[in-house]
């Protein structure tokens, strides 16, 4: 019995029974330990590293997939209708913009807008553009915009966007023209009020597509003006 040493250590030098077998019973406890932790912490990092992995995987595209809409608009518009959206200057400083399916028809990148009123005029059939131009409502000639409004042919779209000032000259002929196009404000547009307006000869009703504001020195966000107006919508296709 005294010269037995560990049955499962055969590397060990000879021991009395009882130690050997306290050694190989320490060994084996080391090694399952050891091999415990090492399977606990893989499988763990693993579960943690695949979930984190799955969750990116799930989550980063959902955000790059976000639609853009046409003129950057909240919505889409249905089939057989225009998405435009028409932005008013801000006091004298920032002139407006006007986008129609996604095409910015006038803006100050495109250098094509002035003081007073800015106007584009559409084909409200093919949704092509016609006409742009800017009428100066504070010391030009109101008749160029008499002329123009005159003009405009029966079907087309008008987008109109306000600039520092878009009432000083404005006369009753012109309000009528307005009116006329479907216009509720022109009546009460006065200096330097901020007004955005898509309208259409022939219509039968009036637009819902217009916003007024008042120069009020009480509510003006800038000095002398107001906030800048902001309008975006879809405008039907004229089908016949």
């Amino acid at each position: 019995m005294d010269s037995l040493g560990c049955g499962c250590c055969p590397h060990l030098a000879p021991l009395p029974h009882l130690a050997g077998v306290i050694r190989c019973m320490v060994l084996l406890i080391t090694l399952l330990g050891t091999w415990f932790i090492m399977q606990t912490y893989f499988h763990h990092s693993w579960k943690t590293i695949s979930l984190r992995s799955w969750l990116g995987a799930r989550n980063k595209p959902s955000s790059e997939k976000l639609p853009r809409h046409k003129c950057g608009n909240q919505k889409s518009c249905p089939q057989n209708y225009f998405a435009f959206k028409i932005i008013s200057g801000a006091a004298n400083v920032v002139g407006p913009s006007i986008c129609f399916e996604d095409l910015v028809l006038m803006s100050s990148i495109k250098n094509n807008i002035g003081r007073g009123l800015n106007i584009a005029l559409v084909n409200g059939t093919t949704g092509k553009l016609l006409k742009t131009d800017s009428f100066d409502m504070y010391s030009g000639d109101i008749k160029k915009l008499e002329t123009f409004l005159q003009g405009i042919r029966r079907g087309t779209l008008v987008l109109t966007a306000s600039y520092d000032d878009p009432a000083t000259k404005m006369n009753d002929n012109v309000r009528a023209r307005f009116m006329e196009l479907g216009s509720s404000h022109v009546s009460e547009l006065g200096f330097r009020d901020n007004w955005v307006f898509l309208g259409a000869k022939g219509l039968m009703n009036k637009t819902p597509f217009e916003k007024h504001i008042k120069n009020d020195k009480e509510t003006n966000k800038y000095e002398g003006w107001p906030e800048l107006l902001e309008m975006e919508g879809c405008a039907p296709r004229k089908m016949d």
